[in-house]
């Protein structure tokens, strides 16, 4: 059995999710965890922050349910409300992440929303990937490479087909994926003791 996380690395929720990620990844090291994109703002949705009116509000919620911080970076970045949200530049840059270290996927995933939410970089530059590898001891040159190179806009396009091929429509959703069918684990926000109520029956199911 392997831990499947899908999440946008521009998703509010995702970034409320990635403490309880961490954690599950650390009760049970004996569970692979890979990190998949799903495509939130792209296409006509890749607009200036402005014309999504709810994402202060939502904001507020994610931190009251969470305890997730949404830093002063982030809060000078979207001030004057036109920075973009660009998901696909953002899972070209998971996937260079995942490429360099997959036994790391939850802690990249948490870094790189850290990077954004926190701190306020943008996940279309190249710099925001170097400063996530080096804090993570990466190969930083490598990371910016595999995030520029043409074959990471592939990457990314199999992603959110992967995203749809799963089912999953709502970020971020946690799958356990072993079995003939993904079961989920958590879906949008949930604490590490229900995931791992989840966990236990289904491999006392698989057990039966």
């Amino acid at each position: 059995m392997k831990l499947v996380y899908v999440f946008d690395a521009y998703c509010g929720w995702s970034h409320g999710f990635s403490g309880t990620l961490r954690e599950v990844a650390a009760r049970h090291p004996d569970l692979p965890v890979e990190a998949v994109s799903g495509g939130l703002f792209t296409g006509a949705r890749r607009v200036p922050i402005r014309e999504f009116g709810y994402v202060q509000g939502a904001n507020a919620r994610i931190s009251l349910l969470t305890g997730a911080e949404f830093g002063e970076g982030y809060q000078r970045l979207i001030a004057d409300g036109s920075f973009v949200m660009d998901s696909e530049a953002a899972a070209r840059g998971v996937a260079a992440l995942r490429q360099a270290a997959p036994e790391q996927a939850a802690e990249l995933a948490a870094a790189l929303q850290r990077a954004f939410y926190v701190d306020g970089h943008s996940l279309s530059e190249p710099d925001t990937y170097r400063k996530v590898a080096e804090e993570a001891g990466l190969d930083a040159d490598a990371v910016v490479a595999a995030f520029q190179a043409p074959a990471a806009h592939a990457a990314a396009e199999a992603d959110f087909r992967r995203t749809a091929e799963l089912g999953v429509d709502a970020y971020p959703t946690l799958l356990a994926l072993g079995g003939d069918h993904p079961v989920v684990l958590a879906s949008g926000h949930a604490t590490v003791d229900e995931v791992d109520q989840h966990l236990s029956a289904l491999r006392a199911r698989d057990a039966s």
